[in-house]
């Protein structure tokens, strides 16, 4: 029997009707939730991804401005862009679209934004508290991820876990997540030796390389949950995961699509991040 789809789309407009009630509650009180989304440089996959983010905060009640620089844009200036709006008492969240040009060194970037506005949640000081189980923000797209289990109802607790990929934006957060939620976590990178001994044995596997078919029907265990956080295209050009999705739902009990699935729930947690940040300050 095919896998169950794990539906973001549906998903992250419940949660998005819950943020709008939040939003509305705030503004209400004369303190509208507000973000600044900053681009650099002219990368189109970005492009498009910080257009869906603006969208959908003005969507939902908060406000948002899309701040778009040249790719010359010296370090020394988006320093002095973030220090302002750090000091901006009417934005509550500050997310500075990667990649950055090579010349500007992310890590001092990210370090900038001040951790209270720091809605990504990749400020050292958040990574610190997320790692000790006091998490400020958690990350977009694992907090998604979480969700996610949450919407399907999965056993967590006790549960074996693994995840492929060990970046710092998502296999990295997505196992303190998994651990703080009970689960046995293992996390493989590209390094691991037989990736397919450790897959086989996973519950829940969490896919987050950004390389197409890595994950196939043979490596999964029957019934499993497979979340597909990657986003890549076919030789169609049609937008795929990291998961041979046709294969892997015949032997999965529940998987999650792309698109329709992680992504539409990351710009959600973003959402929830910045309104959690106006509640606060």
């Amino acid at each position: 029997m095919p896998a169950q789809l794990i539906d973001g789309n549906l998903l992250s407009q419940q949660l998005r009707a819950e943020v709008g009630k939040r939003a509305a509650a705030l503004t209400a009180q004369g303190k509208q939730p507000g973000l600044v989304v900053i681009l650099v440089g002219e990368n189109p996959a970005s492009q498009v991804y910080v257009r869906n983010k603006v969208k959908a905060c003005e969507a939902h009640g908060l406000y948002s401005a899309l701040e778009k620089y040249d790719a010359d844009l010296s370090e020394e200036d988006l320093l002095a862009r973030i220090d302002a709006l750090n000091r901006n008492p009417k934005i509550h969240g500050i997310l500075v679209q990667l990649p950055l040009p090579p010349h500007i060194d992310a890590h001092k970037v990210i370090e900038e934004i001040d951790a209270d506005k720091d809605v990504d949640g990749f400020h050292v000081s958040n990574a610190g508290l997320l790692m000790t189980g006091q998490p400020l923000f958690r990350p977009c797209t694992p907090y998604g991820v979480m969700k996610m289990l949450e919407s399907i109802d999965y056993p967590v607790r006790g549960a074996n876990a693994v995840i492929v990929g060990a970046s710092n934006i998502v296999g990295k957060p997505q196992a303190m997540l998994l651990l703080q939620a009970g689960a046995t976590v293992t996390i493989c990178n590209s390094k691991t030796r037989d990736l397919g001994a450790h897959t086989r044995n996973a519950d829940i596997l969490v896919v987050a390389t950004g390389k197409r078919n890595i994950v196939t029907a043979d490596m999964v265990k029957p019934g499993a949950v497979v979340i597909d956080v990657g986003m890549n295209r076919d030789d169609e050009g049609k937008l795929c995961g990291d998961v041979d999705f046709a294969n892997v739902k015949q032997v999965a009990g529940y998987i999650s699509p792309v698109p329709g699935g992680v992504g539409p729930m990351t710009i959600t947690m973003l959402l929830v991040n910045t309104i959690e940040a106006a509640e606060r300050s």
